[in-house]
């Protein structure tokens, strides 16, 4: 499994923008604004700056067994800093979902697996993935399964499309044939309408730069366990005006239109 985001950035529940003026959540220095908490922006560049220092360290320390030297671009972490904001959020939301639905946790994943499988020991990026997936996959498990509009599923094929990860070429038909015979649309469904609930409720407020809140999700397929994003929050409330980063490109990879979430 790699850290890096597969599919773009696509509504699946988007939120009408609400005035800033009016509640005064706009510090350029704040990354975001959940309920009474902030996240800042320095806490993320740290998150992701020590992630990127640890993976250089150990592409570096596996180039060298081999005698060879890695490229800056093999250097380069695949995670960004949309990506630790998803993790930083998603916890907090997921948590207040699981003690409101009384839905227990297990532990699953450890800090140390993960560091270790994504390239990026001993960091806080590893300690926040174990603990999301953990939660995530709790969540799955404890929510009714939820059924994707016609719209949000369209929205979803498209970036498996635009990701590589599902064929071009469905008609709509197709796409409900296919989703319909894919459990993890329905059980990721259900986590995104809870942690979008939890966004209304809560008043959930985005800086600009990080422009669409995404749910990584673990997608089970015959070829092993996939990391992807599912938006669940697209043009959220923002906190300040600051230019949005180019969005990323990936390469093409199959899976199966039956795959499962892991268990």
């Amino acid at each position: 499994m790699r850290a890096r985001r597969l599919l773009a950035a696509t509504s699946v529940a988007a939120l009408a923008a609400l005035s800033l003026a009016a509640c005064g959540r706009s510090a350029p220095d704040v990354a975001a604004y959940v309920g009474d908490r902030t996240y800042s922006v320095d806490r993320v560049d740290t998150i992701h700056d020590e992630a990127q220092t640890a993976y250089a360290a150990s592409v570096r320390d596996a180039a060298a067994q081999q005698g060879a030297t890695p490229s800056p671009e093999q250097l380069k972490l695949n995670v960004d800093r949309q990506d630790v904001l998803n993790l930083l959020i998603g916890i907090d939301l997921g948590k207040r979902v699981a003690e409101e639905k009384k839905i227990p946790v297990q532990d699953q994943l450890t800090a140390e697996q993960l560091g270790k499988e994504l390239g990026v020991p001993n960091t806080e990026y590893a300690t926040l993935a174990a603990e999301w997936y953990d939660l995530y996959l709790a969540l799955e498990r404890g929510l009714p399964p939820a059924e994707l509009s016609d719209g949000s599923r369209t929205d979803l094929y498209d970036a498996l499309v635009k990701a590589g990860v599902a064929p071009a070429g469905w008609s709509a038909e197709e796409q409900r044939k296919q989703f319909a015979e894919a459990a993890f649309t329905r059980q990721v469904g259900a986590v995104s309408v809870a942690l979008r609930d939890e966004v209304r409720k809560l008043d959930v407020t985005v800086n600009p730069r990080f422009p669409t809140l995404e749910i990584p999700a673990l997608l089970q397929t015959q070829g092993g366990f996939r990391q992807y994003d599912l938006p669940y929050v697209d043009g959220a409330d923002q906190v300040t005006d600051v230019s949005t980063p180019e969005p990323e490109s990936t390469g093409p990879e199959s899976v199966e239109p039956n795959a499962s979430v892991a268990p």
